[in-house]
């Protein structure tokens, strides 16, 4: 069994045991009271012996990362009393029982806590880790324990094997952002216990997720070993709504399996080395990945290379954002996609009430010639429509346009200081301008068309759900599109193509409006 141990830094005791009760309530397993600098005894007595939930106690030294200023023999001296107390487990790092030469507990498990030996890197993977995990496992700790900083995404793999390979009751943790994910996956690898911070302001360690987001979001009770990885590839990550969203998903069609973020570094080199390592390790049971900025394009290089199955319409884009991974045993096979296309489209003609074909009687103004500008030229123009791109840099805008020009609709390219005279029925904005926190800018800039309410404007931005450019095109009579709806459509349609089932859409729409408005 894998606890689920909530870790609390002590200040005072009414401040400690009401985290405790909130600990308890959120449905922790485990909490690990962070001694290092409450040094009460008395005080520590009442707070263990009244604490609502079994616990690990910890005084950590400043050498691995703590705050306490006690020498290891007054730690040691603090942690026995906690244990007299009826701590469930103490923890002390293992390099001060070598440096001082204890034996260690005296009496059987049955009669005292159990014994935690840990070791912490704060900088980086320790250079000995093997030998490091051996000495820990013939020490007489009654589980071995080892966080570092992981050096990149690829760091987890290590912790994970770490975790099955075991000898006795394992913690195995990466720390920061890249190893979140040895936190929210420890219980489908066995991990004695993975910890979580008390809500999403109080983290006792870098990368630590809160017990509601592990709860809630990444599906802990639900995690088994054969549940099955997905994620979301990109740089930045950590505010991705894609976690909360096809984790409910899952859970709506009780399907087994759970969604991560996967910080994985800008460059293509990188992208390759998370593929071919996360790919290679079959305990992960990785089965599909949503690739988002900057890697659509380095995905797509990395499927050619490889010489698996590509949609024909994600190769003509030059993005994917979407790999579908199926595995037989130790074999896997990939396929590229881009449901970004379909969404877009669907946005529009669900709006209008019009079928994709009747888009060759739209003109549309594109803004914006990044991936998102891309995707939407090519959808657009595919389908026979006039389009018009708009871009800052005008050069970039040309390129598009005659890339994509003639294919079946006509795709020009215009000054994005000409946008006020234009004559499109449809604006796409595909740039991050008016995106949370710079919400008063709109890419109409001091000079907008004549917006009516003939008028079809979508932004693709869903933080907020209404950019000023929506609120001014709602002003003037126009139908409008939030980039939720593409989110959420392009979303479903990732989750079909892993399950091969139906995506509950509505659901998926209401995750992220409740995500946004709280």
């Amino acid at each position: 069994m894998t606890h689920l141990c909530v870790s609390i830094y002590v200040n005072d005791l009414q401040q400690a045991k009401r985290d405790l009760a909130l600990a308890a309530e959120r449905g922790a397993d485990l909490a690990e009271l962070r001694l290092d600098t409450f040094t009460d005894e008395n005080a520590i007595g009442q707070l263990i012996s009244q604490s609502p939930i079994p616990v690990i106690a910890t005084v950590r030294s400043k050498e691995e990362g703590g705050k306490s200023e006690l020498d290891d023999i007054h730690r040691l001296a603090l942690l026995n009393v906690a244990g007299e107390a009826g701590a469930s487990y103490l923890d002390i790092e293992f390099a001060s029982i070598l440096d001082n030469g204890w034996s260690g507990p005296a009496k059987p498990r049955s009669q005292r806590p159990g014994w935690i030996y840990s070791s912490h890197n704060f900088v980086s993977r320790p250079a000995n880790l093997h030998q490091l995990m051996i000495d820990l496992a013939h020490s007489n700790a009654d589980i071995s324990k080892i966080a570092w900083q992981a050096r990149s995404i690829r760091d987890n793999i290590e912790a994970f094997d770490l975790m099955l390979q075991r000898h006795k009751p394992t913690i195995a943790i990466c720390m920061g952002e890249a190893g979140m994910i040895s936190r929210i996956l420890a219980k489908k690898f066995g991990a004695f216990v993975s910890f979580a911070s008390l809500d999403s302001g109080s983290p006792t360690a870098p990368g630590q997720v809160s017990i509601e987001d592990l709860k809630r979001v990444y599906r802990w009770d639900a995690q088994q070993l054969d549940t099955r990885v997905y994620g979301v590839v990109g740089n930045p990550i950590a505010h991705s709504m894609s976690p909360a969203v096809h984790n409910a998903a899952f859970d709506y069609v009780q399907y087994n399996g759970v969604y991560v973020p996967l910080l994985v570094e800008s460059s293509y080199e990188a992208f390759k080395a998370f593929m071919e390592s996360f790919l290679e390790f079959e305990p992960l049971m990785l089965s599909g990945l949503s690739i988002t900025i900057p890697h659509k394009e380095h995905a797509l290089a990395y499927l050619k290379i490889g010489r698996s199955k590509i949609e024909p319409l994600a190769e003509q884009i030059g993005a994917v954002n979407t790999i579908v991974i199926s595995r037989d045993g130790s074999r896997y096979d990939l396929e590229g996609l881009n449901t970004d296309y379909a969404a877009i489209l669907d946005s529009i003609t669900a709006a209008l009430q019009i079928t994709r074909e009747q888009l060759q009687d739209y003109r549309v103004a594109v803004i914006g010639a990044g991936g998102t500008g891309r995707t939407a030229v090519a959808a657009l123009a595919h389908y026979g429509a006039t389009v018009v791109v708009y871009n800052r840099t005008r050069e970039r805008a040309e390129k598009l346009a005659d890339e994509f020009n003639s294919k079946t609709g006509k795709v020009i390219s215009a000054p994005l200081e000409k946008l006020c005279d234009s004559c499109c029925q449809i604006y796409i904005n595909t740039t991050s301008v008016g995106m949370h926190p710079n919400t008063n800018a709109t890419p109409f800039g001091n000079f907008p068309p004549a917006i009516t309410d003939a008028h079809l404007v979508f932004d693709t931005i869903y933080n907020p759900l209404e950019t000023r450019l929506l609120r001014y095109a709602k002003s003037r009579g126009a139908k409008t599109i939030n980039g939720l709806e593409m989110f959420v459509r392009q979303a479903a349609a990732q989750f079909q193509a892993w399950t091969g089932q139906s995506a509950p859409l509505n659901m998926m729409r209401q995750v992220v409006t409740n995500r946004l408005r709280k």
